[in-house]
């Protein structure tokens, strides 16, 4: 086992992610059923770190994607550019009518004593058709990569999409990037595509190709079927690290494995740390409290500081204290992607505080 081989920046892309692109509806702290406006947010789990990683962090980053030809599919096509994401589409024809589409999510905010909800329109969405070869990736590759996306809620769509991640990752390694994935698993998205896709043979094909594997408790699990007492939230490391000790057993190939740590007080009163298993080590980054005005996006956003920090060489610890600074940050700000900036990030990463800024 060794350490993370990242190749030197060039011309090509420091980061590429592979994944659904959506739009979320936020009511803010209203239910959806007395609301009356909703915000958009283009969103993604995938594209979320190519995003942070563009706006906050400075990298060259590229999405690829479906992208159905609508009015929605502008809207999310100008937020993309906008956050300075070169786009890699499979277009596909909208006929005003069913689709495909791009999936809607719907999430209020909660309050206090009530939670977040969160649920789905994934009906006929075009991400879930993307297929092998539906990219050229010995051209995308062609300047260069140093690493390469993708997750668990792009996997869960289809049979295809699945496939089609391996087949990006193997083309990545091919090219001599780093690969990554966050297990993100959930349990409605895997309920509704049937019970002849299990989510421990899915997921574990991919990570076979894993060089940084993302993801708490459940994820390893309920998404690799990695024994191991029952999930539960909290800041307890040694319970987790016991648990990444049997996944790196089973897939040694991994190099890291990290997670975002969260005890939930209230809906807008958390306690957050990070872990990280990096080549056979343990690191854990400081404690902090949240006042969380939106939680959507926080561990898209650890990954991204984190990824950040081991893809421009920073020290072990100090990768970890990025990725869980603006992870912290990212749940300041309403919607998906971050709006914070790199001094900022490195700031709390060091310790700062939030005394005004004169």
């Amino acid at each position: 086992m060794s350490a993370l081989t990242v190749p030197p920046a060039g011309a090509g892309f420091d980061f590429l992610s592979l994944g659904a692109l959506v739009h979320r509806l936020d009511p803010g702290i209203i239910p959806f059923r007395k609301a009356r406006t909703l915000d958009i947010h283009v969103s993604g789990g995938e594209y979320n770190v190519s995003a942070n990683l563009s706006d906050c962090f400075g990298l060259k980053t590229g999405v690829c994607s479906a992208m159905p030809e609508y009015p929605i599919g502008e809207l999310v096509q100008a937020t993309v550019k906008a956050m300075g994401v070169t786009p890699f589409y499979k277009f596909f024809k909208h006929d005003g009518v069913r689709g495909p589409n791009i999936a809607t999510v719907y999430s209020d905010r909660g309050a206090g004593v009530r939670p977040p909800v969160v649920f789905y329109n994934r009906s006929n969405e075009a991400g879930a058709l993307l297929k092998p070869g539906d990219f050229d990736w010995k051209a995308i590759f062609g300047g260069g990569v140093r690493w390469f996306h993708s997750g668990g809620i792009f996997a869960a769509l289809s049979d295809t999409t699945s496939e089609l991640i391996i087949e990006g990752m193997k083309a990545a390694k091919a090219a001599g990037a780093v690969t990554s994935f966050d297990l993100n698993y959930r349990a409605k998205l895997w309920a509704a595509a049937g019970g002849n896709r299990k989510p421990t043979e899915v997921l574990g094909k991919i990570v076979e190709n894993v060089d940084v594997l993302i993801g708490n408790e459940e994820d390893l699990q309920l998404g690799l079927g990695i024994e191991g007492q029952k999930a539960e939230t909290g800041l307890d490391t040694s319970k987790f690290f016991e648990t990444i000790g049997k996944a790196t057993q089973k897939f040694p190939n991994i190099k890291a494995v990290a997670t975002t740590l969260r005890e939930v007080h209230t809906t807008n009163r958390h306690e957050w740390s990070a872990v990280l298993w990096y080549d056979g080590k343990q690191f854990t980054a400081p404690k902090c409290h949240l006042d969380v005005v939106d939680r959507i996006g926080g561990g898209d956003g650890f990954a991204a500081g984190l990824i950040y920090g081991l893809i421009s060489g920073r020290p072990t610890q100090e990768a970890l204290n990025l990725g869980w600074a603006h992870g912290a940050l990212l749940t300041t700000f309403p919607g998906d992607v971050t709006m914070a900036r790199l001094p900022e990030v490195e700031a709390m990463a060091k310790g700062g505080s939030a005394r005004v800024q004169r």
